[in-house]
């Protein structure tokens, strides 16, 4: 399996408050399948048909107005991203985090209001 470029959409996120329903939804449409991710959290892995490695998430929201479908762009520094994304008029909606296993990510809105995210991977062992 290959590394995605930077600057590329690598992941996307789908929340539902009825993720049964959701994932019945895009597994029939798609023939997409889903796995949980580690413990029972509330998120579960999307994977495409015939893929290696999952390309997305369901999300368990606790109410409809939580629900949405975002993607999310791999980039080499999250923060210069943000800046740089503060400069041209978005809206950081959760700065920087970094995950016990040295993911860092961050969500934002764009100039018209679209949530998305960019995040760097965890560094390799």
């Amino acid at each position: 399996m290959t590394t995605p470029p930077f600057n590329t959409v690598t992941w996307f996120q789908v929340g539902s408050d009825k993720p049964e329903q959701i994932k019945k939804f895009y597994g029939e449409l798609f023939g997409w399948s889903f796995g949980p991710y580690g413990s029972d959290d509330g998120y579960e892995l999307i994977h495409y048909p015939g893929s290696e490695a999952p390309s997305g998430g369901i999300a368990h929201t606790t109410d409809s107005a939580a629900n949405h479908a975002t993607f999310l762009v791999m980039v080499e520094d999250v923060a210069a991203t943000v800046a740089a994304a503060e400069a041209l008029g978005a809206k950081v909606l959760n700065p920087p985090e970094t995950t016990s296993d040295g993911l860092v990510s961050a969500d934002l809105l764009d100039t018209s209001g679209n949530h998305f995210g960019v995040f760097s991977p965890a560094p390799s062992a």
